[in-house]
């Protein structure tokens, strides 16, 4: 049965993908977009709230003069993350271009006039035949900064930067960080959600300091919720000395929340960029992540993700 599933998911996928490359009545778009999260309730759209995906699905609603518009992304931040290198995709009938004069540099600038200053879209084109923002996507790279002087922490940067009150060992936190890298159950840093997998293939994860200010890289193919919030206070534990360096490593080993590791605000943390393997392979990659996710939950009860395909892929 559950490869039955497989197989027919994996059909169904490359369907699509050939129907959106092929078909000559819509097109679909690549967006890059950056926001300052402080102000938002998070990426996704809930109703009543400000969220970044209902504000710009507004904009180019209104732009267009639509009655809707439905964006794909491809990392869903939590309430208060930033974002540089945002990536989504939107599908439309190319007859709706027709209001810019199918000038996709126009769209972005009509969007730039009509966006709050917080979030802009930063360049739209026509997205590559398998194109897929979420599910083509290989690697997401976030960046999380934190200030430990006390004193001399910049007030300027108060949205973007957590000011820590005590003095952070930033090579102790890159000798406890290396035995987490690679695939693993992460478990212990995510909060679980009901039929989503938290393996997860962690490729960085290392702290630069800057005088006082420290930023810390983190690369995996993806991210579950609180991931990197969770490694981050985990390392910082490590970093002021109340914690060995090897409690990371036992913490992940255990496999479940550990009340003791602390999940840092968001404040600190903004997706920087998202890697896409090159143009060829974009619609195999999207089959081979929406097939991984379908293995890692084909035993348990499914959940939804934000293009109703069944994952695991939860972002921070």
């Amino acid at each position: 049965m559950q490869r039955l599933v497989l197989v027919r998911r994996r059909r169904d996928t490359m369907a699509l993908m050939r129907a959106t490359a092929e078909g000559s009545d819509t097109m679909r778009l690549r967006l890059d977009v950056a926001y300052d999260g402080t102000d938002f309730f998070g990426w996704t759209e809930q109703p009543g709230l400000r969220t970044v995906q209902g504000t710009v699905e507004t904009a180019i609603a209104t732009v267009l003069r639509l009655p809707e518009v439905r964006l794909t992304v491809a990392g869903r931040t939590d309430a208060g993350v930033h974002a540089r290198g945002q990536v989504c995709h939107v599908d439309l009938a190319t007859a709706a271009l027709a209001g810019v004069d199918d000038d996709l540099d126009r769209l972005a600038r009509r969007l730039a006039r009509l966006l709050p200053p917080d979030v802009r879209v930063r360049r739209v084109a026509e997205a590559p035949p398998g194109f897929d923002a979420r599910f083509s996507a290989v690697w997401r790279r976030y960046a999380y900064r934190v200030s430990d002087d006390a004193v001399g922490a910049d007030p300027l940067r108060r949205r973007q930067v957590l000011a820590w009150p005590r003095r952070i060992d930033h090579e102790a936190m890159n000798a406890a960080a290396r035995p987490l890298l690679g695939e693993h159950d992460f478990a212990a840093f995510c909060r679980r959600r009901e039929g989503a997998t938290t393996i997860r293939c962690l490729r960085e994860l290392a702290w630069e300091r800057d005088v006082d200010r420290l930023t810390c890289r983190v690369v995996a193919d993806a991210f579950c919720h609180h991931m990197v919030r969770s490694l981050v206070g985990c390392l910082i534990a490590v970093g002021e000395g109340r914690r060995p360096s090897d409690w990371p490593v036992q913490v992940l080993a255990a496999q479940v929340r550990d009340p003791r590791v602390l999940v840092v605000p968001s404040t600190g943390l903004t997706l920087e960029e998202v890697g896409y393997p090159p143009e060829g392979e974009l619609a195999e990659r999207a089959c081979q992540s929406r097939t991984m996710r379908v293995l890692a939950v084909a035993e348990d009860a499914p959940s939804k993700g934000d293009d109703g395909s069944t994952t695991g892929q939860e972002e921070e």
